[in-house]
C-alpha cells in the first residue's frame, strides 16, 4: 500500500469515526477506486448510503464487503438490517442467522461484538413496548438484553427504571447496583439509586449517592437538585 493510499484511509476512518459521513465518503470512494480489498471500507460506506436512505446502495457495499471476509460479523448484521429495511425479510433472517453461526467462538457462546448488537436490538424493542406502556414486555426485553451483556450499565440503568415504574424497588435498586459494580463512575445510575433509595424511605443513603453523583460529575444539575429537596425535606 502506497503512502497516498494509507492517508486516505487514514483520513475516511477518522471522520467516519466522527460520523462526518460526507468527508468520510470523500476519502474512502477514492480508496475503493485503486480497487483494493479493504472489508472495512466497503462496509463503513455502506454505513454511510444506509444512513442517507440509500439502500440498494448500501446492500452492494455490505456484500462486497463480505465477498473480500465472508466472516465479516458486522458487515453481514449491517446487511440483514438492510434488507429488513427493504422489506425482504426472509433474506435478513438468513443473513443474521448464518451471521450468529459465524460468530460461535465455542457451542453456545457468541463473540463479544455479536452480543452487543443483540442486546441492543433487544434493548429497542423494549423502548418500544416502554413507549406504549407495555411495561411487562418491555422488561422481558431489557432482561433479555442484560443477559446478554450484563457488564452494560446502560441497559441496567433502563430496566431498574421500567422497575421502579412498576413499584419493584428492591429489583430496581439491584440493578442499579450492579451497573454502578460494572461502572462506578457512572453518574446517571448513581443517581437513580438515589432516587430508589429516598422511594424506600432511606434518605441518608440517597444522600450519600447523589453526593458520590456530585464528587464524580462536579455541578450535575440533577444530583443538586435532588440533594436541594433532600435537604429541604429534612429541613
Amino acid at each position: 500500500m502506497d503512502d497516498r493510499t494509507k492517508q486516505l484511509l487514514a483520513l475516511g476512518r477518522e471522520h467516519y469515526d466522527k460520523r462526518e459521513f460526507d468527508k468520510a465518503d470523500h476519502y474512502l470512494g477514492q480508496v475503493v477506486e485503486r480497487d483494493l480489498a479493504f472489508a472495512d471500507v466497503h462496509n463503513m460506506l455502506g454505513v454511510i448510503r444506509h444512513d442517507r436512505g440509500q439502500l440498494a446502495e448500501a446492500q452492494a457495499a455490505f456484500e462486497r464487503a463480505l465477498a473480500i471476509n465472508p466472516r465479516y460479523t458486522e458487515a453481514a448484521l449491517n446487511l440483514a438490517v438492510t434488507f429488513n429495511d427493504l422489506g425482504r425479510y426472509d433474506e435478513a433472517k438468513a443473513i443474521y442467522q448464518e451471521a450468529i453461526s459465524r460468530g460461535r467462538e465455542a457451542p453456545g457462546k457468541l463473540d463479544p461484538f455479536v452480543k452487543g448488537k443483540i442486546a441492543n436490538l433487544h434493548a429497542d424493542v423494549a423502548l418500544a413496548y416502554e413507549d406504549v406502556g407495555m411495561l411487562t414486555e418491555a422488561t422481558h426485553e431489557y432482561r433479555r438484553a442484560v443477559l446478554l451483556c450484563p457488564h452494560f450499565a446502560d441497559l441496567r440503568l433502563r430496566l431498574a427504571n421500567v422497575y421502579r415504574q412498576q413499584g419493584d424497588l428492591e429489583a430496581a435498586r439491584f440493578e442499579l447496583s450492579e451497573a454502578l459494580t460494572h461502572r462506578p463512575d457512572y453518574v446517571p445510575a448513581r443517581i437513580a439509586l438515589g432516587v430508589v433509595l429516598l422511594a424506600q424511605e432511606k434518605t441518608s443513603e440517597a444522600v450519600a449517592a447523589w453526593t458520590q453523583a456530585l464528587e464524580d460529575d462536579p455541578g450535575n444539575k440533577a444530583a443538586e437538585m435532588y440533594l436541594r429537596m433532600a435537604e429541604s425535606e429534612t429541613g
